[in-house]
């Protein structure tokens, strides 16, 4: 079995619709690129499922996983990511919004060895007023109460090391809360700019009540956990027991390192 370089996790619930562009944009982005995708239909009722599993077939690299009652976003992320089996992590919203020809940037900026995540920030924002305020209301009272220096932590597009978030607590909506979690463990973030796209077929699963205000008790946990949380902790050990050979002090590794193999 074969560890490709990248990931991509899309969660998607009703979008039989968006999947075969999204699926056939990704293939093109990344010619070059040994990648596998992960597509989690969360009990979708149209027929994303046959849809998925009929190009699964003719895909190797398409690794459809089902839910037969929905579970939400962060699970069906979450457990995509403990499937997977690339070093890299890429999340694509399954609305077809995020653009693919972003992928290949983020991952080469993730891929310099100094950053933990890589964020997407949509900087023209194509959606209508009401999911707009609502993210942008969002976003701004995550930057107050978390300062986690991400202007836009809503943006579905991310790269992210698969290590650092398997070590991720894990919680319903926790994918709302990614650069905040990767920094409470010692991780770094940074944005860059990235297309975005009017949704192509469907209709949006989310609005202000659970952008924002069903997001608040989460936003309280987040902070407890980063009040909480003793990391990075650097521990040190002995290679051999003192006095039997070469007692020179050993680091242990912290997952918000960079992956073996990458850039440093």
């Amino acid at each position: 079995m074969t560890t490709p370089l990248l990931s991509i996790v899309i969660p998607a619930h009703d979008e039989a619709g968006n999947l075969p562009a999204l699926l056939d944009e990704i293939s093109t982005a990344l010619p070059d690129t040994d990648y596998e995708v992960l597509v989690v239909d969360d009990a979708s009722r149209d027929d994303s499922w046959d849809l998925l599993t009929r190009r699964a077939r003719q895909d190797p690299r398409l690794r459809p996983l089902h839910h037969a009652h929905s579970a939400g976003q962060s699970t069906s992320v979450w457990q995509a990511a403990h499937a997977a089996r690339g070093t890299w992590l890429a999340t694509l919203d399954g609305d077809g919004q995020n653009d693919p020809a972003d992928l290949p940037s983020l991952l080469a900026r993730a891929r310099q060895g100094d950053v933990t995540l890589v964020a997407g920030q949509r900087v023209n924002r194509r959606d209508d007023w009401l999911k707009r305020l609502s993210s942008r209301v969002a976003n701004r009272v995550r930057a107050a109460l978390l300062a986690d220096d991400t202007p836009d932590t809503g943006c579905g597009i991310k790269v992210i090391q698969r290590r650092a978030f398997l070590t991720l607590p894990y919680f319903d909506h926790m994918h709302r809360f990614l650069p905040a979690l990767i920094q409470m463990q010692g991780g770094r973030c940074v944005s860059v700019p990235v297309n975005h796209r009017p949704r192509g077929t469907g209709k949006s699963h989310y609005g202000l009540n659970n952008r924002l205000w069903a997001g608040l008790v989460d936003m309280l946990g987040v902070m407890w956990l980063r009040k909480r949380s003793r990391l990075p902790a650097p521990v040190e050990g002995l290679r051999d027991l003192p006095g039997l050979g070469d007692s020179a002090p050993q680091s242990a590794p912290h997952p918000a390192t960079p992956p073996e193999g990458s850039p440093r």
